[in-house]
């Protein structure tokens, strides 16, 4: 697939990008960036620092507009026309590179903020939970690995364990296109492990989109590859077609 235009998308396109340009004070972050992620798809995205992945996930999620091209979710809903809230409520979770959880809360009373939104008000903490909303809160608490911890600060938690429990507040909410922004950064080689494990299990009923600079947890995932440089897309297939590419060894993997 050529940089400069994606395909036509299928009724099987969930996130269908096609021609983005963004530019900061006359740099271009984004250069005719086209993208084509399908429903139930796991994508890893590489590239160097700069390839412009951080504006990629911005333009998706609402935080930053284009300049030109256009973005759909699930073929109608025109990304760039909406804002940030209607885009987490159409489906769409993001995860920073760095944790933001509540320390001070128990994992358990985070993912019930979570739950309830953290846009209203505390006094969510003192309501009475519905069964189905404690089914709910488990549920995840299993699937994330925590439920050992639910009583538990969030602040006392590993790095790795932090990053779960984000990943968790996002599966409450039952987002369908997860942006995992370097899930692994700062974790033991245990955590990367596990963190592996739980993206291929969330990845069996959701789409995900991984942005990482770790090349051996990206070749774990074993997922499509899509490499960005300056921009726009430089090479995509699988770990081993871009790890054999001669642009994306000379511009990434051979620094």
């Amino acid at each position: 697939m050529s940089a400069s235009a994606a395909p036509h998308p299928t009724g099987d396109v969930l996130l269908y990008v096609n021609g983005v340009t963004v530019s900061f004070e006359g740099f271009k972050a984004l250069n005719e960036l086209s993208l084509v992620v399908e429903e139930g798809e796991l994508r890893t995205i590489i590239g160097p620092n700069g390839a412009g992945k951080t504006t990629m996930m911005d333009v998706v999620t609402g935080k930053t507009r284009p300049d030109s091209g256009e973005v759909f979710f699930r073929g109608t809903a025109d990304l760039t026309r909406l804002d940030e809230a209607a885009i987490a409520n159409l489906g769409i979770g993001r995860k920073f590179q760095r944790p933001t959880v509540f320390e001070n809360l128990t994992v358990f009373e985070n993912l019930e903020l979570a739950l309830a939104d953290s846009r209203s008000t505390w006094r969510t903490l003192f309501a009475r939970l519905t069964p189905e909303q404690r089914d709910r809160i488990a549920a995840t608490l299993e699937r994330i690995g925590l439920a050992e911890e639910s009583g538990k600060p969030a602040g006392a938690l590993s790095h790795g364990q932090k990053q779960w429990l984000e990943i968790g507040m996002l599966l409450i909410h039952d987002r369908q296109l997860l942006l995992l922004d370097e899930p692994v950064a700062g974790m033991t080689d245990r955590e990367t492990e596990e963190t592996a494990a739980l993206i291929l299990d969330l990845a069996q009923d959701r789409t995900i989109i991984v942005v990482e600079h770790d090349m051996a947890f990206v070749r774990s995932l074993g997922a499509r590859v899509t490499v960005l440089h300056e921009g726009s897309v430089l090479a995509e297939g699988s770990v081993e077609h871009v790890q054999n590419h001669p642009r994306v060894i000379e511009v990434y993997l051979g620094r």
